[in-house]
């Protein structure tokens, strides 16, 4: 054993960075999600208890393992059903035999990715996905989850018990789809991720414009997800997705917290770290010829990226890659996208008409918002206003609407 150290700050950082990993081994064996997250918890607990006495063992996770897999033979030992689950509890004695070193080591089988799939599963809920898979990979709280949706802890666990309900009932296997089932599953597990990222990276209701805690952990979940499934180019876009846009972070939000638009950010705040990266990652699927639409919208951030400044931004290549981008996502966003970068091109004309087309987006605020910056750049500045207006009167997000209401002021 080290000596002692804090228990609850490792437990923090062991949740942190080896909840999803062990609790994939322990699903794995007990064929059971909430047994398996149950056992996990009274291993914390347990914890708690014996690194603040003992101090720490050589490998936090490996300890958590054994100690939750001994908490679950205990639980099926007391169950009713006891000798309807003898083969399992007998398998568990196996494991025992070939674990008494397990917190020695550091080596725990990795079936995060079992795991992606099954919270990621398209025949689960939306908000049920998002909120399964922070909680089983990234190891959030269930007030943790609901804060940074501005949900209730009471709904945000009910649908993380669905979720497990539903994963049961209907038997969905734990593994990684069969090569003709994989594209669909895929796509539904790259949705979830960027969900979670979005959400952290333009937070749609509240107070603060971003939630950094969720765009990190959404990072970090592509980042896991792109180590075990390497050939994917589409998982591999994601995250250059993801790292090209978090790249202007820290240049998005001004010092009282007010929004800095694309145009008015310095750029000398990007970090170019996380651009060479996502940048680097592009590159490297380009040879592979297999383009969608995650590396699409990651060529695109990465255009503004390498602009050196707003007014030399290649919006022409913008305009075509959101053609490109139509061709995967034919949808009012994408097209609402577009012509922001048409007018920014030049035609604003054109840019107008293209907007006039997307009645579907009325209550969407940043519709009204390009709507407004195509009639301020026509000089319609009544018909901006009240672009304008209709977008605050849409908008959940204090520090959006407090931008609106400045951009209101200019025009009076």
């Amino acid at each position: 054993m080290s000596p002692s150290l804090t228990s609850k700050d490792e437990i923090e950082r062991v949740v942190r960075e080896e909840w999803g990993r062990i609790l994939a081994s322990l699903v794995k064996t007990l064929g059971d999600f909430q047994m398996a997250e149950d056992c996990l918890q009274d291993a914390l607990i347990s914890a708690f208890e014996h690194w603040e006495r003992s101090g720490l063992p050589n490998s936090p996770a490996g300890w958590l393992l054994k100690t939750a897999r001994r908490k679950a033979i205990d639980r099926i030992r007391r169950d009713r059903g006891f000798a309807a689950k003898l083969p399992e509890l007998t398998y568990l004695y196996e494991l025992e035999n070939v674990i008494d070193d397990a917190e020695e080591s550091a080596v725990i089988p990795d079936e995060r990715l079992q795991m992606i799939f099954i919270c990621c599963h398209p025949a689960l809920a939306e908000k049920s996905r998002v909120a399964l898979t922070l909680r089983s990979l990234g190891g959030l709280s269930t007030d943790q989850i609901a804060a940074a949706f501005l949900d209730t802890g009471e709904a945000t666990q009910r649908r993380i018990t669905r979720a497990k309900v539903k994963i049961k009932g209907a038997g969905i296997a734990y593994k990684v789809p069969d090569p003709e089932d994989l594209p669909a599953r895929l796509d539904s597990v790259l949705r979830t991720l960027y969900l979670i990222f979005n959400e952290g990276y333009s937070a749609s209701s509240g107070d603060a414009l971003t939630r950094v805690d969720l765009s990190d952990e959404a990072i970090r979940l592509a980042r896991i997800t792109a180590a075990l499934m390497p050939d994917e180019c589409e998982v591999q876009g994601l995250l250059a997705l993801m790292l090209l846009h978090d790249s202007r972070r820290s240049a998005r939000v001004g010092p009282l917290g007010e929004v800095v638009t694309l145009e008015h950010q310095n750029r000398e705040m990007w970090d170019r770290g996380k651009i060479e990266e996502g940048t680097a990652i592009l590159q490297a699927c380009l040879p592979l010829r297999r383009t969608g639409p995650y590396q699409i919208q990651a060529a695109i951030s990465g255009v503004h990226a390498h602009s050196d400044a707003w007014e030399r931004t290649d919006w022409a290549q913008i305009v075509d890659l959101y053609s490109a981008l139509l061709q995967f996502e034919n949808t009012s966003v994408v097209r609402l996208n577009q012509a922001v970068a048409t007018s920014m091109a030049g035609d604003v004309e054109q840019a107008l008409s293209a907007l006039n087309l997307l009645d579907d987006l009325e209550s969407y605020a940043p519709f009204h918002l390009a709507r407004a910056e195509v009639f301020g750049r026509l000089k319609r500045m009544p018909a901006a206003k009240e672009a304008l207006g209709l977008a605050l009167e849409h908008t959940q997000n204090a520090g959006q609407a407090e931008f609106i209401r400045k951009k209101l002021g200019y025009l009076h």
